[in-house]
């Protein structure tokens, strides 16, 4: 019985894959970028002092160094979100890593640390790869307690949370008992390398856009990186496929983990000091929000680059518009300004499969419940930060919004 197969060489050439992809940016990074011109514009334009207008340079200097800071552990969080991982603990390994660097520096050089003197490039080159090391060990342990011990990645890295920010107040102050007349929970660095660094913007944001780059080749053009991909995926059918998850899974770790000690010797360069109880506190939260923002899903296998460098671009960019706008106690709003951020960014990047799926944002009672809830948050987060009027206006503005959706859903399904 003939084949009903035709011939390869008269075959129809296959259809060419459309790029979904314009000048390298994904459909949901352009929004991101809108996003971040138009929260440009109107910070502006609201401030009362049009500080983004009349001091260009230095905004774009504190928003730059800003963002370096928060990308150089966010590109370590994408990487392990797109293994299909998670790690909660980048806020307490860059208060460890400075710990690390600094006691490092006081135990060789003694005398120079309390007299505010240079300790030379070879005691910091040390006190540098302390620090990072600290970082690789960190995160063999968080590999060998997740796929040894079979502890959740939330368990494993929520204990580290915990407990690397409380090892490193206990090491900060033996340290300073030891080397020192007084015993104390911070450690002044004064280091003419550490000033420059901090007195030098281009510096993070040149290790920033280096590892970012870095990054980028090893997720996109690597063979690392299409496992790490497929891991997140699938790792039932990634094992299956030959892939050494375990080894994979220690990479992605490891990475996060040693980009969070990176940020750490930033973080002491920035601040002088090496305070273990408040350094990178909730820092680890910022760096899930910006890689989540830039289109990360936290089922693992999807994320990108670009969309993390975007997400952290936007997120300071918004806490930099929230702190020109309240002037004082903006830091108060940073946590509740994040929380919605990234609500929002998911929101809408569910909302195509939420239509596709026949489901509904308000179903229900419980839609019908949700629309005051919804509406009293809005009012109170304005009533707070712009008065008690616009609080008014902006809950009445919520109900009116959510009750039209609802209305719209109802006769669509109706």
């Amino acid at each position: 019985m003939p084949s009903s197969v035709p011939p390869a060489s008269t075959r129809p050439a296959p259809a060419p894959l459309r790029r979904s992809t314009i000048f390298g940016l994904r459909r949901g990074e352009w929004a991101l970028v809108v996003a971040i011109c138009l929260a440009v514009l109107l910070t502006g334009l609201v401030d009362a002092n049009h500080s983004y207008f009349n001091q260009p340079l230095e905004c774009l200097r504190d928003i730059a160094r800003n963002t370096a800071l928060l990308g150089i552990f966010a590109l370590g969080a994408t990487v392990v979100i797109i293994a299909g991982g998670i790690d909660l603990s980048a806020g307490s390994m860059i208060a460890l890593s400075g710990t690390i660097c600094a006691t490092t520096m006081l135990a060789l050089a003694p005398a120079q640390m309390m007299g505010f003197k240079p300790v030379g490039p070879l005691v910091v080159a040390l006190a540098v790869a302390a620090s990072l090391l600290t970082g690789f060990l960190v995160g063999t342990l968080h590999a060998w307690l997740i796929t040894a011990v079979r502890l959740p990645p939330f368990i494993a890295t929520l204990a580290t949370l915990v407990g690397l920010r409380s090892f490193a107040r206990a090491l900060c102050e033996s340290t300073t008992s030891a080397f020192t007349p007084t015993k104390s929970a911070t450690i002044n660095v004064a280091d003419p390398l550490f000033k420059t660094i901090r007195d030098n913007v281009s510096i993070p944001v040149a290790v920033f856009c280096v590892l970012a780059f870095i990054t980028w080749l090893l997720l996109t053009r690597t063979v690392l990186g299409r496992h790490l991909q497929a891991l997140g995926g699938n790792e039932q059918a990634a094992r299956l496929a030959g892939i050494r998850t375990e080894n994979v899974k220690w990479f992605a770790y490891c990475f996060g983990a040693m980009t969070a000690a990176l940020a750490g010797l930033f973080y002491v360069a920035n601040e002088s000091v090496a305070a273990p109880v408040n350094q990178g506190r909730g820092h680890e939260l910022n760096a899930i929000a910006a890689a989540v923002v830039g289109g990360c899903s936290l089922a693992g296998g999807v994320g990108t680059v670009p969309g993390t460098v975007l997400g952290a671009i936007f997120l300071r960019v918004v806490i930099d518009a929230v702190s020109k706008l309240i002037k004082t106690g903006a830091d108060v709003y940073e946590g509740l300004i994040v929380g919605v951020v990234v609500v929002i960014a998911v929101t809408f990047s569910q909302l195509g499969q939420i239509a596709s799926g026949g489901r509904h944002l308000l179903p229900g009672r419980l839609g019908l419940c949700a629309i005051p809830t919804l509406a009293l948050l809005a009012g109170g987060v304005v009533s707070m930060t712009a008065g008690r009027s616009a609080g008014l206006a902006a809950g009445a503005a919520t109900i009116t919004l959510l009750g039209l959706l609802r209305v719209w859903e109802s006769r669509r399904t109706a």
